[in-house]
């Protein structure tokens, strides 16, 4: 018999949706069942992420447009898990909103318990506590969002301690799992008949596990080259990583990519700033030369690997000839995407106390001329794919047509098609004939 329905509407980045799928495998093995709708659903969680600002406000927004849609007479359980959870705590209980469960990033595997609590009648149930001794990673096959691609975390947490970055309050320390856990759970998905998977963390090259267990007689410079080894000793398609920090990206990284076919040629390595200056009133722990001898390495190697970053604009204390050391990075390092983020204030880290001397004026022009050379490099590269034949693992009906598919390629760009839904969870070989701004079009030839 039920216990209720529980619905998860996720913000945020791949740990996030990593942690909605543990949720719901834990939720459904005590007895609850996922809901796909909020109408449906006893109890509505909201699944947040703090990176941006004003992320408490945009989770509340949100709470209101649900109930609003809901009615007055329909009054679910409305709960709070993740990162705003953890960094405001009670606070949320008097929001205005009829949030009953705050559920901080530790406490995925006690929601159970902590719904049943609230539907007891317990009107304010607070979890800020850390992570149980005995605590699986796993998640099952059947747990998964996607039936495709599945996001395995290897590392949760971070010790960089970035001055704009509140990940380390939010998420805690560095915490990495076990080689062997890892290992099997790539195993059963292959077995699954998943295609792909893709080892995320906050900083995956930092993983750091307490034994070598289940890496043991693989090679390698440090303990992340010698998992993505015997990563690809498995049988499983493609394996992705993300997200790389630069002080830890080793050579052998790369090494270890350019021996095995399944490692995907893509690395998304966020440098956020071209100026030592900024970069270091950053605390990221590098120079641009050393973040580009990395991006050398990277482009001299037997592959050619997809390169994406992270860059902010705006950062406290940013000058004009800081802005135009992070152009002639990127002229330099010529990105096949970037993500580019105006700096946003986070309350309770270092660089909120900095003086900002940069306008919202000059934010937007700084960002606009990036976003206006980056178009132009990135014009250029995907204009090279037209022609070419590129591997697809199919995803999903594409965003823009009914009559397309779409999916990724190994080097993680998004590509379209026409072609039925019976074509998902395959790889097809397309022939790329458009290159787009963001994606390739093209169409099925195998």
């Amino acid at each position: 018999m039920s216990k209720g329905n529980v619905y998860i509407e996720t913000f945020g980045c791949q740990m996030n949706i990593a942690d909605t799928e543990r949720a719901n495998s834990r939720l459904r093995a005590a007895g609850y069942e996922i809901s796909g709708e909020a109408e449906t659903a006893d109890v509505i969680l909201f699944n947040t992420c703090s990176v941006r600002a004003r992320a408490e406000q945009k989770v509340f927004n949100r709470i209101g447009e649900i109930k609003k849609s809901l009615g007055a007479s329909v009054e679910p359980v409305i709960g709070i898990m993740g990162c705003v959870a953890q960094l405001e705590g009670e606070t949320l209980f008097g929001g205005g909103a009829g949030v009953r469960i705050v559920a901080g990033t530790r406490a995925t595997d006690r929601l159970p318990d902590l719904i049943e609590r609230a539907l007891d009648g317990e009107k304010q149930v607070l979890d800020l506590g850390e992570r149980l001794e005995d605590e699986q990673w796993d998640v099952p096959v059947v747990g998964r969002i996607s039936p495709y691609v599945a996001y395995i975390p290897i590392i949760e947490g971070c010790n960089k301690f970035c001055t704009y970055c509140i990940v380390p309050f939010s998420r805690g320390r560095e915490q990495s799992r076990p080689a062997s856990e890892i290992i099997d759970e790539i195993k059963k998905l292959g077995d699954a008949g998943y295609q792909e998977v893709q080892l995320i963390g906050q900083n995956v090259n930092s993983y750091r596990p307490k034994t070598e267990a289940g890496l043991e007689g693989f090679s390698g410079a440090t303990p992340f080259s010698r998992l993505l080894r015997a990563a690809a000793a498995t049988k499983m398609s493609r394996i992705k990583f993300t997200t790389s920090f630069p002080r830890d990206f080793h050579a052998d990284i790369v090494s270890a990519m350019d021996e095995h076919e399944n490692l995907c040629d893509w690395v998304h390595l966020p440098v956020q700033s071209g100026s030592d200056r900024i970069l270091r009133a950053m605390r990221r722990g590098y120079k641009a030369s050393d973040y580009l001898s990395r991006i050398d390495t990277i482009k001299n190697a037997r592959r050619r690997y997809a390169l994406t970053s992270d860059i902010i604009v705006g950062f406290p204390g940013e000058m004009a000839e800081d802005f135009e050391a992070t152009l002639r990075l990127v002229e330099y390092c010529r990105f096949d995407a970037i993500y580019i983020f105006k700096y946003s204030q986070r309350p309770g880290t270092p660089a909120a106390g900095l003086d900002n001397n940069v306008s919202d004026n000059e934010v937007m022009a700084r960002f606009l001329a990036l976003e206006q050379l980056q178009k132009g490099i990135q014009k250029k590269i995907y204009a090279d794919y037209v022609g070419r034949d590129v591997s697809v693992l199919v995803e999903r009906k594409s965003a823009k047509s009914e009559m397309d598919m779409s999916g990724h390629t190994t080097c993680n760009k998004v590509v379209n098609f026409s072609g039925g839904e019976d074509l998902k969870g395959q790889v097809v070989s397309v022939r790329v004939n458009e290159a787009k701004v963001n994606s390739l079009y093209g169409e099925v030839v195998c």
